[in-house]
């Protein structure tokens, strides 16, 4: 009797331990069927938790909304909000959020879509989600981004407006919001890439180089207060960006205005990543030094002196160099398709869909091939299982049959 108790008290603990294992094994299957649960839950809590104890004094409080309130200039003015280390709450939390909501739309609304439109591809399914998705946030942050612009000096693309007034300590509330907000898009991004979770392209060096601009001008231009000059480059990149996601969107639908709006993409980019950053950054060179103070004094947060000039063009240099590494892409997919001569995905990039489409409809096909910048998303998972290319089988001699094998 003694020995059946003592063998009780060694298998209980055990059994628990098995059940422990199983149940995060369950959660394990979830979350990768269902990738949109985590940053749900984690959304859910913090909304919890606030909600218990709503207001200013709860520290969640600064998580969802924004941070410094400082009131009007003016009576009747807009409100004002100034900066501070509280910001980074703000980023964090809506970086979950845009995670859920990215993962969520792509599986559970504009999948389905791919299957109406008939792509039964799993690696093609994922490649299109990532580009709806990529058009529809663009679509709604592209004209938030002009409008914001449109409320003051900065209008249009104005480069004397971004140094006047410096230093810019404080904005309105729709400013800062949009500004952090796109901070959280973009930290998003390169939460992707650190983890790896995208399949790594031939220009995957040029896109985590392109990040780490990005992510630097994004923190240095909002501590430092040169925000109008974030703001600017903003726009420039998410409507361009709008505008390949869509032609990319076109060419999996195989539409037959993919490739007049391939070409109508290709003004844009010049004209909004090209042009007007060109023109911005001249004004860092010019106008930088001649519109407002130029000199460096830390109590009166006044930086910008020949340090930040520095700093900032050359940021906004890589930025370009990188910009035109994608238009040189661009425009040989425009070469190749105009003079029907693509044959073959340059990046390694074919989807699998090589044993879906005859050879007549190649070209056509990898007409976005060769580019991928970076709002691409990471190869998402296709109800939690990753939607990797089928290899090709190996081709074989000529004339030589294989016989099938039967199963038992």
């Amino acid at each position: 009797m003694a020995n059946n108790d003592v063998n009780e008290k060694h298998l209980k603990p055990r059994s628990k331990r098995r059940k422990a294992r199983s149940l995060l094994r369950q959660w394990k299957h979830m979350s990768f069927q269902h990738t949109w649960m985590n940053p749900l839950i984690l959304v859910l809590i913090i909304l919890g938790a606030y909600v218990a104890n709503p207001g200013p004094q709860n520290p969640l409080h600064h998580a969802i909304y924004l941070s410094y309130p400082l009131g009007p200039d003016y009576a009747g003015g807009p409100n004002m909000y100034g900066k501070g280390k509280l910001d980074l709450a703000f980023v964090a939390f809506y970086t979950i959020v845009l995670s859920f909501t990215r993962e969520f739309i792509m599986q559970r609304v504009i999948k389905p879509w791919a299957l109406y439109c008939g792509i039964k591809s799993r690696a093609k399914q994922a490649r299109f989600m990532e580009q709806v998705y990529t058009a529809m946030y663009f679509a709604i942050f592209g004209p938030f981004g002009l409008y914001v612009m449109s409320q003051g000096p900065l209008w249009y693309f104005s480069t004397t407006a971004m140094f006047e007034g410096y230093p810019h300590r404080k904005h309105e509330a729709i400013f800062k919001a949009y500004y952090l907000l796109q901070a959280s898009y973009w930290t998003q991004q390169a939460i992707v890439l650190l983890l790896q979770l995208e399949k790594p392209r031939k220009d995957f060096k040029e896109l985590v180089f392109h990040h780490i601009v990005t992510l630097a001008l994004i923190f240095l231009s909002y501590r430092f207060h040169f925000a109008k000059i974030g703001i600017a480059v903003y726009i420039t990149h998410d409507v361009s960006d709008f505008f390949l996601a869509t032609s990319k969107t076109l060419n999996y639908l195989d539409s037959i205005i993919v490739g007049p709006f391939y070409l109508f993409f290709i003004l844009v980019w010049v004209y909004l990543r090209h042009y007007l950053n060109l023109r911005i950054l001249w004004a860092t060179l010019t106008e930088f030094r001649t519109v407002g103070p130029y000199e460096l004094d830390w109590e009166t947060q006044q930086y910008k002196c020949w340090i930040s000039q520095i700093i900032t063009f050359s940021l906004l240099a890589c930025l370009q160099a990188v910009n035109l590494f994608w238009l040189y892409l661009i425009l040989r997919i425009a070469k190749n398709y105009v003079f029907n001569n693509v044959t073959q995905d340059e990046r390694s990039d074919d989807e699998g869909e090589e044993g879906d489409r005859g050879t007549s409809q190649v070209d056509k096909k990898e007409l976005h091939a060769d580019i991928e910048v970076p709002t691409a998303l990471p190869v998402l998972l296709v109800n939690g299982q990753a939607a990797e290319p089928a290899a090709e089988p190996a081709a074989k001699p000529e004339g030589i049959r294989t016989r099938s094998k039967r199963k038992a």
